[in-house]
């Protein structure tokens, strides 16, 4: 269905053939499905950077951005075409089931070693990568281990906001009184920043979860966190992404999922693992890694 003529002033068309090489570039850099409700905020939001570069259409953007001319406004399209929603705390019968049941269990088994690996794939501003280390904190399980959490995400400018740690009330809703009290202070901006303590867990980078070659930069993982990523990409991708993360877990280590996704009728390798109120993946044990 082709989108309405644009209000005078509010920017160029985003017609069907451009929109159509909208859809295929990010697929193609970032295997996410774009829908069609989002044309009218991409050609918005889009549309601001055309006069920027001297530009009067999409087509002449999205051609010179394929030809490798724009290469700081493929990251921006990537980047607004690519959902950024998340909160700190976020699905917590899930993480009520890590804190009870799976942080014991990798305590054990890494009790040898006194070495622990986490990644949040799809990071987003950071909020989740340092959820997990707060409960880290909490649990009591890993003093004096060597802990590492990594988050990552498609998006530079997320990672930036994610390093900067400030965050505003709509990320700390489901954060208890006591939790803001231990683990955020008060910044001059009126802002909440994450304390140092957890910080100091927590580094971040840009990657790209369908580029193999940019995971390889990361460790061997615990467990991976990759929640409401695999939502917006199709089959295809979805398993390319899976064989990623599948390839970066120990033998053993365990992928948790968002509540609206699972790997029923994929072959992926990994195998079901039940909590008492939820269900996550694992690596089989005697896997490489």
């Amino acid at each position: 269905m082709s989108e309405p003529p644009p209000l005078p002033g509010s920017g160029p068309p985003l017609d069907d053939a451009s929109f159509a090489a909208l859809r295929a570039l990010v697929y193609a850099q970032a295997g996410v499905v774009v829908r069609e409700e989002l044309r009218g905020g991409l050609r918005r939001r889009l549309g601001e950077r055309l006069p920027a570069l001297g530009l009067e259409d999409f087509d002449t953007y999205l051609s010179r951005i394929r030809q490798g001319e724009l290469p700081h406004e493929l990251e921006e399209v990537l980047d607004v075409a690519t959902t950024h929603e998340t909160y700190f705390f976020r699905e917590p019968v899930q993480l009520e089931g890590f804190v009870r049941e799976v942080l014991p269990a990798i305590a054990r088994q890494q009790a040898a070693s006194r070495r622990l690996r986490l990644w949040s794939a799809g990071c987003s501003s950071g909020e989740e990568a340092y959820t997990l280390a707060m409960l880290l904190a909490e649990s009591g399980h890993f003093s004096g281990f060597d802990v590492q959490i990594y988050g990552t995400d498609l998006s530079r400018r997320m990672i930036d906001l994610a390093r900067r740690a400030e965050y505003g009330a709509a990320a700390l809703r489901a954060t208890s009184g006591m939790q803001r009290q231990r683990y955020f202070e008060l910044a001059p901006n009126g802002r909440h920043r994450v304390s140092e303590s957890i910080r100091s867990m927590v580094s971040f980078a840009q990657v790209n979860l369908i580029d193999p070659d940019q995971a390889e930069v990361l460790p061997p993982m615990d467990a991976i966190f990759c929640r409401n990523v695999l939502i917006y990409m199709d089959e295809p991708a979805r398993r390319r992404t899976l064989r990623i993360l599948f390839d970066r877990l120990h033998g053993g280590g365990l992928l948790l999922l968002g509540h609206a996704e699972h790997l029923l009728g994929l072959e992926t390798g990994f195998e079901l693992v039940h909590l008492e109120h939820d269900l996550i993946y694992r690596r089989p044990a005697g896997g490489a890694g």
